[in-house]
């Protein structure tokens, strides 16, 4: 086997190292971009399970407030009604 063939040898075998390792490189980055896309899905979903949680307690306060100032209006108004009641 002469030099020449040797070394058209060894530049198929680099070729077919190369083309292999090229096409593991890509189902790397596929592997790696799906993991990727998966844990985004996850964190969104998370993030609005938070936000739903959050708004349903915004509502849940609103509510307790308004209950709070109507009964505040209702004890501001007996005690006015009992100042100005004449004392007997």
């Amino acid at each position: 086997m002469s030099a020449r063939q040797r070394l058209d040898d060894l530049a198929g075998v680099a070729g077919g190292a190369f083309s292999l390792l090229s096409g593991l490189r890509a189902e790397m980055e596929a592997m790696a971009r799906a993991q990727a896309e998966a844990m985004v899905r996850r964190l969104e979903l998370a993030r609005a399970a938070d936000l739903d949680a959050a708004m349903e307690v915004a509502r849940r306060a609103r509510e307790q407030a308004e209950a709070l100032e109507a009964r505040v209006a209702a004890l501001e108004a007996q005690i006015a009604a009992l100042k100005s009641a004449p004392e007997g």
